[in-house]
């Protein structure tokens, strides 16, 4: 995606962004600054340092670092912790490693956000219909189901419906935020960043408010994984509509909380007190809807940020579906289904909001630590001012580190299930990166001209029984020239596969969204063939389509003849049939591993064994294929002792 693009700015796009981008940070009244109080009485000092943190950690937290900053950094349009990481990683191998926790502490916020964002807004109905107390885990799980089943729509239909929701959800913050500023103008001191100083440092207790802040900003991850879903420029614009609502809303609760100093809240939110008893019940409805769609950033996010773990080989290959024609807009059906079953988990375990709390937002706080190691290697690469580097990585990684600190209070009160959910993925990650790498080491490569002659031979050997008349091997050999030992071992020694033409096909995934492009080398007219496919990461695999259509391009350019060898058939020219071979490794019993590659590998094949088989991922037609297993033999045992022995 060009630049021009990426900063265009539409009213589609904008009530897009508002509709998935914004639901996690915009519904934070809902429960912030009850979160600052809770069974503490209302003083002037927290209120006004409450609101000062609030206003500056949106300010320097969201709109300089995310939105001004890290915006910039796009991957051909894309956004996201993995989108970053792609910038930077041939500079330094060890950039893998914040990239891997930062993406599984998003997607394991992912599983949280849904479940305390449902929960809060179907909760806030009790206070007009208390007997719905015994029904509401029934329906935030059914709630939850529904969201999960609409992601199918695709992002952008979603969107849509969302967007004029929330538009009318932050236009009432705005609204009930300015009417009661107006009523003590004096709260908009706390603009100052002297009250938060002074709460943090003299308030007994002060710096641990920062846990309770810091739900202000939970969604500014999320914003950057977006990315690819609006675009920079209408995330850019709609931030500013955005960010004034709250600001409004947050300091006209401040107002109300000042007109109450000395009483406790006891389960009263402040964002509701503040509505005249007719709007109440609106009220409540908007914010239970504008609740729901607070799930829709995390969701969308985690489908971004799987597609691109899959490219850089940290995630098992899935399928991923484009349900419109907008860059950026995918469904990842077998992530939807396992955060969902993770939602429904954090619902039966936790049960009320309440009890979410202790685990939301501390996995975030890494994710945002990682996500500044790797900005700060991304400016320092871009040869930005070596002190301007140094001054971004101490200011951020100072702020969240304390929030960091204050958010291990929770741990013990549930934050160890967002680690663990979070550690659990990272494990999975971690996996598959190092068993990629063990295989490609392991992968024998030999000179396919070395095999050109034995190939024809054998092709003609009219002793050994057809195979197929068109034999194709799925390869993973880039080069033109070469060819895996594995692909040669099941043609000439594991069963002699006679075929009138061998068919190589490599497929290359691009960079470029929509690439569709195919290279062909004949090794051997009428005998040895190599096909490689260049498709976009958004372009479906159906690589029995796309071989179809290059044999028909290669027959009417006369570049091969497909017809049947056998002379009876040939007089009749009868299309010989095209018969595809993949082949599947297995870990091999004569492998003798250290202890860590061994759990390695096994778990390799274990979580394998759950995911999407090598010809569907490919996209071929079952009837036509064959799935051959071939052992990897990773390092053959040689330290034994066998005897013989005379009877």
């Amino acid at each position: 995606m060009d630049h021009k693009h990426l900063d265009k700015v539409t009213p589609a796009g904008l009530l897009v962004a508002l509709g998935i981008i914004y639901g996690d940070i915009g519904t934070s009244p809902l429960y912030v600054m009850s979160a600052v109080f809770g069974d503490k009485p209302i003083t002037q000092a927290v209120v006004l340092g409450a609101l000062s943190c609030v206003f500056w950690t949106l300010t320097l937290q969201t709109t300089l670092k995310y939105v001004t900053l890290i915006l910039r950094a796009d991957n051909r349009g894309e956004g996201g912790i993995f989108a970053l990481y792609t910038l930077v990683r041939k500079h330094a191998r060890w950039l893998t490693i914040p990239a891997i926790i930062g993406g599984a502490a998003l997607l394991a916020d992912g599983i949280i956000t849904p479940p305390i964002s449902v929960a809060s807004a179907v909760e806030g109905l009790e206070i007009r219909y208390p007997e719905i107390e015994h029904y509401l885990i029934y329906i935030i799980i059914a709630i939850l189901t529904l969201l999960f089943l609409i992601q199918a729509l695709g992002t952008k239909i979603v969107g849509r419906s969302f967007g004029p929701m929330m538009f009318v959800w932050f236009g009432m913050l705005g609204f009930f935020g300015i009417m009661w500023i107006s009523k003590d103008w004096t709260v908009l001191r706390a603009l100052s960043p002297y009250y938060a100083w002074e709460m943090l440092t003299k308030e007994p207790g002060g710096f641990w408010l920062l846990g309770a802040v810091f739900l202000c900003t939970t969604g500014a991850e999320a914003l950057y994984s977006d990315m690819g879903h609006c675009g920079r420029g209408n995330i850019r614009v709609s931030w500013i509509f955005v960010k004034a609502c709250l600001i409004l809303q947050y300091f006209g609760q401040g107002v109300w909380l000042l007109s109450h100093q000395g009483e406790f809240l006891r389960g009263r939110k402040p964002i509701y007190e503040m509505m005249p008893e007719w709007f109440l019940l609106p009220g409540i409805t908007i914010a239970t809807l504008a609740a729901i769609i607070a799930s829709q950033a995390l969701i969308s996010g985690s489908f971004t940020l799987i597609s691109e773990a899959i490219r850089l080989n940290f995630w098992p290959k899935v399928r991923l579906r484009y349900p419109s024609d907008e860059r950026g807009q995918l469904y990842v059906s077998s992530v939807n289904w396992l955060l969902w079953a993770g939602c429904v988990g954090v619902v039966l375990y936790f049960r009320e909001s309440g009890n979410m709390e202790a685990a939301y937002g501390l996995a975030i706080t890494g994710t945002m630590l990682m996500t500044t190691m790797l900005m700060a290697y991304y400016l320092y690469t871009h040869r930005y001012n070596f002190y301007t580097v140094v001054l971004f990585l101490v200011v951020y990684m100072g702020i969240e580190l304390s929030f960091l600190v204050a958010n291990l209070l929770k741990f013990t009160h549930g934050g160890w299930v967002s680690l663990l959910i979070g550690a659990m993925i990272a494990g999975v990650m971690i996996i598959w990166l190092r068993s990629f790498n063990i295989k490609a080491r392991l992968t024998e490569y030999v000179k396919l001209s070395e095999y050109t002659e034995p190939l024809k031979e054998l092709s003609r050997d009219m002793s050994i029984p057809k195979y197929a008349t068109h034999l194709i091997f799925m390869s993973n050999a880039s080069r033109v020239s070469e060819i895996e030992s594995k692909i040669i071992y099941s043609i000439f020694q594991k069963r002699p596969k006679r075929a009138d033409i061998y068919w190589f096909v490599h497929v290359d995934t691009v960079d470029e969204p929509y690439t569709m492009e195919y290279k062909v080398n004949v090794i051997a007219p009428d005998d040895v063939i190599k096909v490689t496919f260049k498709l976009g990461f958004r372009v479906e695999q159906r690589i029995n389509l796309y071989f179809r259509r290059v044999i028909e391009d290669m027959v009417r350019n006369k570049e091969v003849d497909i017809t049947s060898r056998y002379e009876s058939l040939n007089k009749q020219n009868v299309i010989g049939d095209f018969r595809f071979v993949v082949l599947e490794k297995f870990l091999s019993f004569e492998n003798d591993l250290p202890f860590w590659e061994r759990m390695t590998m096994q778990a390799y094949f274990f979580i394998k064994g759950f995911t999407t088989s090598e010809d569907r991922w490919f996209g071929l037609d079952s009837s036509a294929v064959k799935i051959e297993k071939v052992p990897l033999i990773i390092r053959p045992a040689q330290n034994f002792d066998l005897k013989r022995v005379t009877s």
